[in-house]
């Protein structure tokens, strides 16, 4: 039989403890996961169960309390340069236009500058920028940034990209596209993908597999593969399958009391629920 390939992130009894005033507050439990080369992988869980901590921690910028993380088998134990990285807020430099913002990490990596402005002037047509190239952040809406900050991370084409509920707070149409430009822009260049997000919807249409988290301290609750066909389309959202994968991610944070029923009092598992739609569902943040 032959041997499954080692994961290319590698996470490995992970867990962290945060010290604060009232005394210690433990955000991850031993997380175990492995993400393959080339694998979209979200997680999804409740506020506060350690989801952001973990992206932070596989990017290098935060210690582990426990346990290990690993790239290509290598010790994650300093901040990581080979890698993209996307976060809720844009972060954009309200001084430099929208070709200056995503040129800042060309600038930083020292690319040669040719080629890297016509990378960056590719990447911000491919998500709908063609001729914003030299607006300012204020003149550019919330989707419109969000896209700048996803053209600066891949600027110098990284293999792994980690993102952070980077569409949380944009309308729900805005973030749609949003969703397809970058399940565009993932199948073209086969990057793995580490994608934190409070949406069942966007887990499901986006991943290869999503993994569940617990409410804190968060552990794994489930692994659930995704197998719906690539390109995806909105459409899909309305399929049975795709509404089944909803549903098994939203019966597990019922039988948490991450989401409760009408009647439903904290702390009860619910037995037969009402029908919801389970593909617009969000966890609480």
């Amino acid at each position: 039989m032959t041997e499954p390939a080692p994961a290319y992130l590698g996470i490995q009894g992970l867990s962290k403890v945060y010290g604060t005033r009232d005394g210690p507050v433990r955000a991850l439990d031993q997380v175990s996961l492995g993400v393959r080369r080339g694998e979209f992988l979200s997680i999804v869980g409740p506020s506060g169960c350690g989801k952001s901590t973990l992206m932070m921690i596989a990017a290098g910028l935060v210690p582990t309390s426990d346990g290990a993380v690993t790239v290509e088998g290598r010790l994650v134990d300093r901040p990581r340069t080979d890698l993209g990285i996307v976060f809720q807020s844009p972060v954009l430099l309200d001084w430099r236009t929208a070709l200056g913002n995503v040129m800042l990490q060309a600038e930083a990596r020292k690319l040669e500058s040719t080629s890297a402005e016509r990378r960056a002037r590719a990447l911000l047509a491919s998500v709908g920028l063609d001729g914003f190239e030299r607006k300012y952040p204020q003149e550019l809406s919330g989707g419109m940034r969000q896209r700048v900050s996803l053209c600066r991370a891949l600027i110098h084409d990284p293999p792994l990209l980690l993102m952070d509920e980077p569409f949380g707070a944009l309308d729900a149409l805005t973030r749609d596209q949003l969703v397809l430009d970058l399940q565009e822009i993932c199948l073209q260049r086969r990057m793995t993908v580490l994608f934190i997000t409070h949406s069942i919807a966007e887990a499901v249409f986006l991943s290869d597999r999503v993994v569940v988290m617990t409410p804190r301290p968060g552990r794994v609750e489930r692994v659930i593969d995704i197998a719906l066909p690539r390109p995806r389309t909105l459409a899909m959202r309305d399929s049975p399958e795709f509404t089944g994968y909803s549903r098994q991610i939203l019966e597990l944070f019922l039988a948490r009391g991450v989401l409760r029923e009408p009647g439903q009092t904290p702390g009860q598992t619910p037995g037969q629920t009402p029908d919801r739609t389970p593909d617009r569902t969000t966890v609480p943040a």
